[in-house]
This record gives structure tokens, C-alpha cells and sequence, in this order.
């Protein structure tokens, strides 16, 4: 078949973005390793022990290490490789006290983390401006249905509350204390920006793990005798504590 005057208009190529990568800030909850010792071989043992306590939710963990109780002439390649090889994957250093600290970790080429804009300008102000070292939080984020396996439910500068219950494999992250009207079977993290005063209350404890600013207890070391009933968790001298939901923890 012979056709004649068949036009064919080329495809516009698709339109591309300026460029092929943009970068954004973001926020993310990781763990903080803050060591005490610079020998490698007392943080390798230490490690081992800690992983061992909670290998699954530990394993492959994004971690920052925190130096501020380091000399400035540790060695920080060591350092470094020995929280790598334990299985934990390091994303930076915070906590650096002075410029030299600083400038031996920079020379070491490991990356440094800022400690942010509003924690600079806290430690510029007096110390009377300091009685609430914590941001006043916002509302509470209420959550009316069932949390489940696999479902993860941050609330940012505020408490959480949940007035269904918590599968197992989920998770709760809050900056500030947790509320659970249910059962609570998955895992339970407040205080995540760091504050120690947040506590956990649930109706039906069951959980998987519970943390209150970084400390943490898993299944096995809850007591017992809590296991089901209403519960109560804080920390009293930087350590977890649990009491029956109608007591108080102090």
C-alpha cells in the first residue's frame, strides 16, 4: 500500500527536572552510642554484650556517636571501625566539646554532625532561660484506630495517644510521653528527642519493647508480674522503672 503526505510528528522528549537530584532536610529517630572510654577493646566487649541483649532490634541499627567524654587524642579511626564492625551502621560524630576535638575527627575523615541551630542558641542564653530545656509541645496526636504489624506512628513534638491496640511489629515513637487505651503487643519509644521526664501508660501491657529517652527494656525484662495488666513507665536515676498505672512512680 503506497501512502503519500503521511506526516509523523516526533515524540517531545519528557520533560527533565532542573536537575537529576535534589537534597532537603529531613528528620529521622536514631539511636545515640555514647561512649565513655577510648580503648577500642572496652567498647568492642561492651558492644557485643549490648547487641546481644536485643540482636534483631539492634542488628543493622543507624547510629551517631557521641564523644563528648572522649580526650581530644583518641583514635578515632578505631573507634569508628570497631562500632562498624559490631554490626551497627555509623552515620556521624556529635558532641565534639571544643575546635581541636573537631579538627582531629575532621582530619581522621569521619563525618561530623551538627548539633542544630536551636541547641546552639540554648547554650548561648543564661541558664535561667534554660528551666525547661524542652520546646513547649503541640497538641497531643490522637489516633482512633488499631496500630498494625508493620505500621509505624511518629508524633513529633507532642504526646501520642492511642485509643485502640497495638499489634505486634508495630511501633510508637513520641517526643513526648505515650498514651495506649488497648493493648499494647509492638513497641513503645517516648522521648525520642531526648526529654526523660516523658513516660509510657497502657491499659494492657504486652509490649515488645518499651523506651523511655534512649533507655530501654525488652519483652524479657519487663517483669512479669506487669504483663497484662495496666502499666506505668519512667525513668527514676536514668533507669526504667514500671509501677501499676493508678501509683505513682515517685
Amino acid at each position: 500500500m503506497l501512502l503519500r503526505g503521511l506526516r509523523v510528528a516526533e515524540a517531545e522528549p519528557e520533560q527533565m527536572p532542573h536537575s537529576p537530584i535534589e537534597l532537603k532536610g529531613s528528620n529521622f529517630t536514631l539511636s545515640v552510642v555514647h561512649l565513655y572510654s577510648a580503648k577500642p577493646d572496652l567498647i568492642r566487649q561492651a558492644l557485643k554484650e549490648k547487641l546481644q541483649q536485643a540482636p534483631v532490634f539492634l542488628k543493622n541499627a543507624p547510629v551517631v556517636i557521641n564523644v563528648a567524654r572522649l580526650p581530644d587524642n583518641a583514635d578515632w579511626q578505631a573507634l569508628w571501625q570497631v562500632i562498624t564492625a559490631s554490626g551497627l551502621r555509623a552515620v556521624g560524630i556529635s558532641g565534639c566539646r571544643d575546635e581541636i576535638q573537631k579538627q582531629a575527627i575532621t582530619q581522621a575523615g569521619l563525618p561530623l554532625l551538627s548539633e542544630g541551630k536551636q541547641r546552639r542558641e540554648a547554650a548561648d542564653k543564661p541558664v535561667k532561660s534554660l528551666k525547661q530545656p524542652h520546646a513547649a509541645r503541640l497538641r497531643a496526636l490522637v489516633i482512633d484506630t488499631p496500630v498494625r504489624s508493620g505500621q509505624q506512628i511518629r508524633a513529633i513534638n507532642c504526646d501520642l495517644i492511642v485509643t485502640s491496640n497495638i499489634s505486634a511489629g508495630a511501633e510508637l515513637i513520641a517526643d513526648g510521653n505515650i498514651h495506649v487505651y488497648g493493648a499494647l503487643r509492638g513497641r513503645a519509644l517516648a522521648g525520642s528527642s531526648g526529654d526523660a521526664q516523658c513516660q509510657i501508660f497502657c491499659t494492657q501491657l504486652n509490649a515488645e519493647l518499651i523506651s523511655i529517652a534512649g533507655q530501654y527494656w525488652l519483652s524479657e525484662q519487663i517483669p512479669a508480674d506487669y504483663f497484662g495488666h495496666a502499666a506505668r513507665f519512667s525513668l527514676l536515676d536514668n533507669s526504667l522503672t514500671v509501677q501499676p498505672l493508678n501509683e505513682s512512680p515517685f
